[in-house]
């Protein structure tokens, strides 16, 4: 219970620490320092994962230079980071769709009834935009929003690459595969940074705040290295349906955290969507009656302990 709350902790508060990092870095140098972070010292002591390498690449590429690197152009362009924690966990249901039309998987009722919530969710997003007077804040604007949403679309792609991953490799080695995939995205980073950023910003970083450093570090090691591992050693030791549901946090502390250490403000249209989200999610998540029976497991657990 406590390594799970510890990693939604974490998971909700990086989204801060990605928009303290985005003052002094640019989108695509944030990208590539927190994969070097990421990726020393574990790279020169974890064994490269034995299967094919083309899905090592596919998935470095697709969560890391995909994923990452939208979403710091989301928080980079106008995306709150309370928001971003919220439109990210759209990847749930990005993943349903591309299961359905890749890997033929079966949609259920309780994943239909959470689209349906999801889109109107996002339907409320939208509408923060284009009515008149809706208060949409400055922070937040329409090109952050598409970026942020494609974020979430390459995160659940990323999932369908290490389904099939591990479809394809009878050990699969998901340290191994994490660690080595994550070296993947430093190339393409320094190359995006060197093809689009300003020469003006190519040396910035040498005179980067404490603040932004530290945020690096938070991102390269603590988010990304100590929460995975803990959260993968979860996945290992219990039932994903006993896990899965800590994952609800995270948008709930990436809210107050946003609030709380960056002043960021959320419109009524935004409460309104992220209500709908966080049913949406509540919806695929929590069947009737789990919390209690999640509540009646950590008890016969506390008991056998005791024992």
């Amino acid at each position: 219970m406590v390594a799970a709350l510890c990693v939604v902790f974490i998971w909700g508060t990086n989204f801060v620490a990605m928009k303290l990092a985005l003052h002094d870095f640019t989108p695509f140098q944030l990208g590539a320092a927190r994969y070097v972070l990421a990726v020393l010292p574990l790279i020169l002591i974890v064994r490269p994962p034995r299967l094919h390498w083309k899905w090592v690449v596919l998935y470095g590429l697709i969560q890391g230079v995909g994923q990452f690197g939208l979403l710091f152009l989301a928080l980079h362009v106008g995306m709150t980071a309370a928001l971003a924690s919220v439109l990210l966990q759209t990847q749930v249901f990005f993943t349903a769709l591309l299961g359905f039309v890749l890997l033929r998987e079966r949609i259920g009722k309780a994943l239909q009834v959470g689209l349906v919530l999801a889109a109107l969710g996002l339907g409320c997003f939208v509408m923060n935009y284009v009515t008149p007077g809706a208060g949409s804040s400055s922070a937040s604007s329409p090109l952050g929003f598409v970026l942020c949403l494609g974020a979430a679309a390459m995160w659940a792609a990323s999932n369908i690459v290490v389904r099939r991953a591990r479809q394809s490799t009878p050990d699969f080695d998901v340290v191994g595969f994490l660690v080595w995939s994550s070296a993947v995205p430093i190339l393409p980073f320094i190359g995006l940074s060197l093809a689009f950023d300003a020469p003006s910003t190519r040396w910035h970083w040498t005179g980067a705040s404490l603040a932004s450093w530290v945020s690096i570090a938070y991102l390269g090691w603590v988010a990304t290295i100590f929460a995975y591992t803990m959260w993968t050693g979860l996945l290992t030791r219990h039932a994903v349906n006993r896990v899965a549901p800590f994952s609800l946090g995270v948008p709930i502390v990436g809210l107050a955290a946003g609030m709380i250490a960056l002043n960021e403000v959320v419109t009524a249209w935004q409460w309104a969507g992220i209500a709908l989200l966080v049913g949406a999610l509540l919806r695929v998540f929590l069947k009737p009656g789990a919390l209690s029976g999640l509540y009646r497991r950590v008890l016969k657990d506390r008991e056998a302990r005791q024992r």
